[in-house]
């Protein structure tokens, strides 16, 4: 057992400095699958998977790791072995959450969610999805501030495929500048994502030129944060459009 977490350590470590040599400005570090479908995870499991990775990360790297946790007591020992930001899927919802999250002084990022991983994907409904997910991501804010979480700490992530159609997808990313105009960085998830597949009938490894398709418009579009897995490929692609835009800002000067 020892030394299979060694392992695990190792290829966590090898990854990451992959990862920031292609140019990836935040790494993050998850013990439990939030994928549809996914069962939950046990606390001390998710401690046990989660913290020997951050500490050993935080130890060697120069970097900002991501805890992608529900768990206040996960957001409480991370913290404490050199997380530098919280990624919550449930947006602090879980008791003792946001207690937990204002009392490590971290940033947090807040996602919407409809419904649980196990079943979210079943029957997604929305009267208006771009208002519903603001107005519940503006809620989940104004309960950080009463905790004491200041606005300027809070990032916000629509939540791209959980509890989303394709329809419900597509139109979120397309109206991405109405949650952009909220005033806090914008963090995107797409990569992979089955949204890739239904409209492309792509296959998870054929899903590269999708993703970065849709990491392109989101940036285009005023995302802070891009989520990913191919992390050269989108740091070139985001890198060219920013060129042209700045180029582009010049030439009307």
């Amino acid at each position: 057992m020892h030394q299979a977490g060694e392992l695990n350590i190792d290829m966590a470590l090898f990854r990451c400095e992959q990862m920031l040599q292609e140019g990836a400005a935040i790494i993050d570090v998850g013990g439990e699958s939030t994928r549809p479908g996914a069962e939950p995870v046990g606390v001390q499991q998710e401690l046990d998977r989660v913290l020997p990775i951050v500490n050993a990360i935080h130890k060697r790297f120069d970097t900002i790791i991501s805890i992608d946790t529900s768990s206040p007591e996960l957001m409480l020992e991370a913290a404490k072995v050199g997380a530098g930001l919280l990624n919550d899927v449930r947006a602090l919802s879980r008791p003792g959450a946001i207690e937990a999250a204002a009392a490590t002084g971290l940033p947090v990022c807040l996602m919407h969610m409809q419904g649980q991983p196990q079943t979210m994907q079943q029957q997604p409904d929305y009267g208006n999805v771009v208002r519903e997910v603001i107005d519940y991501l503006l809620a989940r804010v104004a309960s950080c501030e009463q905790a004491g979480i200041e606005r300027s700490q809070l990032i916000l992530d629509p939540g791209f495929g959980f509890g989303k159609s394709v329809e419900h997808n597509l139109v979120l990313l397309n109206r991405l500048p109405q949650l952009v105009a909220q005033g806090m960085p914008v963090l995107v998830g797409l990569s992979r994502k089955s949204l890739i597949g239904k409209v492309l009938g792509r296959e998870v490894d054929q899903r590269l030129a999708g993703s970065l398709a849709l990491a392109l418009l989101a940036a285009q579009r005023g995302a802070s944060i891009i989520r990913v897995h191919d992390v050269q490929q989108t740091v070139d692609a985001i890198s060219l459009w920013a060129a042209v835009d700045r180029e582009m800002v010049a030439g009307s000067e």
